[in-house]
């Protein structure tokens, strides 16, 4: 299991696979390997993945009750890129790490060769109002034994026992004060961009999705029926079979983009 120093942490991360350079971005309380098992085998195939934990998360080593901040997100995946060496890679990420890639996007379209956002909106509400609710811990103590043992297994080893406990409040908090990404930030987003949603999803409504693609200047929209906001998990063949269509029809381009082979990375 390697580690990089970056951005003042020690980041752990997962490299799978073969090929060129892509980045996949975890949600909350969640780790890569979870969040992209469906997606993993497949894709592993053609591209050479990265699965970093976010700060607070798995092995990269972060206390809560220090704070969290979605800017402190983009500057350390800024900083894991530069650290293991890829100069364009293809970035994907899913609710806060859709956020993450984002406003990463934002600042540095000219390193990505295509970028995949799945259940994540620009927008404050509904995230801030579910966060609260599905981020409660006494709640989740008293009711959701289950969830307890998830986010224990996923966190305790790296972070400490119950650490988890002080990561979940500061990650609602930020959600409810952290700035919002403007229309100008995400006009600057020069990139292939396909957008994802479930058709049900209580984080990121369908016409929130549709409004973020249309802001994206290169952007598509897929939204997975039936389907709420874990789209990887719920719906893996279709997200699979979209995600293997987006990539098909950007390659030309995003091998355009790649410029001259970086680190030993086409």
């Amino acid at each position: 299991m390697p580690v990089v120093a970056a951005n003042g942490l020690e980041v752990g991360y997962d490299v799978v696979g073969a090929g060129p350079p892509a980045v996949w971005l975890h949600g909350a309380t969640s780790l890569g390997a979870d969040d992209f098992a469906a997606q993993l085998p497949l894709f592993s195939k053609s591209f050479r993945i990265y699965l970093p934990d976010a700060r607070g998360h798995g092995r990269t080593r972060w206390d809560g009750a220090d704070g969290f901040h979605h800017e402190w997100l983009a500057d350390d995946l800024a900083a894991f890129v530069d650290a293991v060496g890829l100069h364009t890679f293809h970035l994907l990420g899913f609710s806060m790490g859709g956020m993450t890639a984002l406003q990463y996007a934002a600042l540095h379209s000219a390193r990505l060769r295509t970028l995949v956002v799945a259940g994540i909106s620009p927008r404050r509400e509904p995230r801030q109002s579910i966060g609260r609710k599905q981020m409660d811990v006494p709640t989740i103590l008293a009711t959701d034994p289950a969830w307890v043992k998830v986010l224990a297994r996923r966190h305790d080893a790296g972070q400490g026992v119950d650490a988890w406990q002080r990561l979940l409040p500061a990650i609602a908090a930020d959600i409810s004060v952290h700035p919002l990404l403007e229309a100008a930030d995400l006009h600057a987003i020069d990139v292939p961009t396909l957008v994802v949603c479930g058709d049900s999803d209580p984080w990121v409504p369908v016409d929130h999705a549709l409004e973020l693609s249309r802001q994206i200047p290169h952007a598509s929209l897929f939204v997975a029926p039936d389907c709420g906001h874990v789209v990887m998990v719920r719906r893996p063949g279709l997200f699979n079979e979209a995600l293997g269509v987006f990539y098909r029809s950007t390659e030309a381009a995003a091998r355009a983009r790649a410029g001259t082979t970086e680190g030993g990375h086409e």
